[in-house]
């Protein structure tokens, strides 16, 4: 979100700035486009994973600033709730045993961590929403001190002027209100970065967008939420319910969402940043001092703060980014359709399917957004979302399929193939796409483990359904804890 702000700090003024200057940075960024040396000679990829802190008891811990004072490692950074955490995992390439790399600097960073938090007894659990969390954890009071999050927060329901509400159906119904926009600190993802180039940029966001439902489908693991069983990932409902600054009025004018899985396919990154400044007010008015056309003209990197600021208040699922690293400017998707867990090798395997299938699709001979429409797409992601591994998606070819029988049948061969074109080491690509496999041969990923473990725990142990929640979070932290995969978990 860029700096630190201060609340209240927005007036009539600041907007009419800031928005002549997202507009100058938008005319900035298309002559770079045409003309600027982007850094994409060899594709880096990232991850980013937000985490979860719990008590001894398995209710959430609201700690998160003495233990990120504990740990003090850089890659590791608030977030929303004080019940959070993210950590960056230092960027690379995945070829050779990039991958393997990515485990044990990952493993050993949340062992660290891990033992840090130990000391303000508490633990890290890697899970899409905490099966723990209540109404009460979720409330203004709860989100992390750094001012900008109030700020956020002040800006998103003043924009809405009312409660928002939270309404999402699934195997049960969870109908209610909130206040501020905490219930969006119960959304924990994993976000995967690919740089790519700009001459290519929109064949990888179109083939992530394809996939989006397929991804989510094979990495559920979401289920729970206030209690009640929702969608296989209810953090999707949830993150579009929780930051929504329309009321129903301007949702019957058509008046788009932040978080938005967008209307069509595009032709260039430049279609996406012009979308974010014509359809969505800044929610953050925040100008820099940097003027980007003086920069440009006199041969430097411009910044382009604004544009970037007001991009990252657009919650796209696949968003697009402009950065800056050792000078030279870059361009990545960032894919942020997952949830974080349930173990590193787990997150890995969901990386290596994302990776290898949309290189695959962004590079084959016919692309397939020319012959999926955008709607189904957009359709595939949201039956997924509710029904997991058991949702029917469109697939080109093929009509409507069981989401299980695409991948085993069509994704990942193509997956592959895609890791092979990035030279990923066939070992690697093998034990990582198994466990994709494995998940659509059993019908078990992250969200079926935990409904069944808590179905055992009400059938079998007499439990009501908070202590077959905590029993089952108490459960999951040591099972995250062994590396296994998530598919070969038992619910006992």
């Amino acid at each position: 979100m860029g700096r630190d702000v201060s609340e209240g700090a927005f007036t009539r003024d600041d907007r009419v700035r800031y928005r002549q200057k997202v507009r100058r940075c938008l005319d900035v960024f298309a002559l770079m486009l045409d003309d600027f040396g982007f850094d994409a000679d060899r594709p880096m990829t990232g991850l980013e994973i937000e985490l979860n802190l719990v008590d001894s008891a398995a209710e959430p811990a609201m700690r998160n600033e003495e233990i990120l004072a504990d740990i003090a490692d850089p890659l590791f950074q608030t977030e929303l709730g004080q019940f959070n955490l993210e950590l960056n995992a230092e960027p690379r390439l995945i070829e050779g045993t990039g991958f393997a790399d990515y485990e044990h600097d990952l493993r050993g960073s949340l062992s660290r961590a891990d033992e840090r938090a130990a000391r303000s007894d508490a633990k890290i659990v890697l899970v899409g929403i905490l099966p723990t969390l209540t109404e009460g954890h979720l409330v203004e009071d709860n989100l992390s001190t750094n001012e900008r999050y109030r700020v956020l927060n002040d800006q998103i329901v003043g924009a809405r002027g009312e409660d928002i509400e939270l309404d999402i159906r699934g195997v049960e119904q969870l109908r209610t209100h909130t206040d501020s926009i905490a219930p969006e600190a119960a959304c924990t993802s994993l976000q995967f970065h690919l740089q790519v180039a700009p001459d290519s940029f929109a064949d990888y966001w179109n083939a992530s967008q394809s996939i989006a439902g397929v991804q989510v489908a094979v990495g559920a693991n979401s289920p729970f939420l206030y209690g009640r069983q929702l969608w296989a990932e209810t953090r999707i409902a949830l993150f579009q319910q929780a930051t929504d600054t329309r009321p129903d009025e301007l949702k019957a004018q058509g008046v788009r969402p932040r978080v938005w899985f967008g209307e069509r396919w595009i032709t260039s990154i430049f279609d996406l940043f012009e979308e974010n400044v014509r359809y969505f007010p800044p929610l953050l008015p925040i100008c820099e001092d940097e003027d980007p056309v003086e920069v440009l003209h006199a041969g430097g990197v411009p910044q382009l703060g604004e544009l970037r600021l007001h991009n990252g208040t657009v919650y796209r699922w696949n968003r697009p980014v402009y950065d800056i690293m050792n000078g030279r400017p870059h361009l990545r998707v960032e894919n942020r359709v997952l949830p974080a867990g349930p173990t590193v090798v787990d997150m890995l395997a969901n990386a290596a399917f994302y990776f290898g299938l949309v290189r695959g699709l962004a590079e084959a001979d016919r692309p397939i957004w020319s012959q999926l429409t955008f709607s189904s797409a957009e359709e595939n992601f949201h039956a997924a979302a509710r029904r997991g591994l058991d949702a029917v998606l469109h697939w080109p070819g093929l009509g409507d399929v069981p989401v299980t029988k695409l991948v085993l049948d069509q994704l990942l061969p193509t997956a592959a193939t895609g890791l092979d074109g990035f030279g990923v080491a066939p070992a690697q690509r093998d034990r990582l796409l198994d466990i994709i496999e494995q998940r659509c041969r059993t019908g078990r990923n992250g969200a079926v483990w935990q409904t069944e473990a808590v179905w055992a725990a009400e059938r079998h142990h007499g439990m009501d359904r908070a202590a077959a929640l905590h029993h089952m979070v108490q459960r999951y932290a040591e099972l995250q804890r062994t590396n296994q995969p998530v598919h070969t978990w038992p619910t006992t």
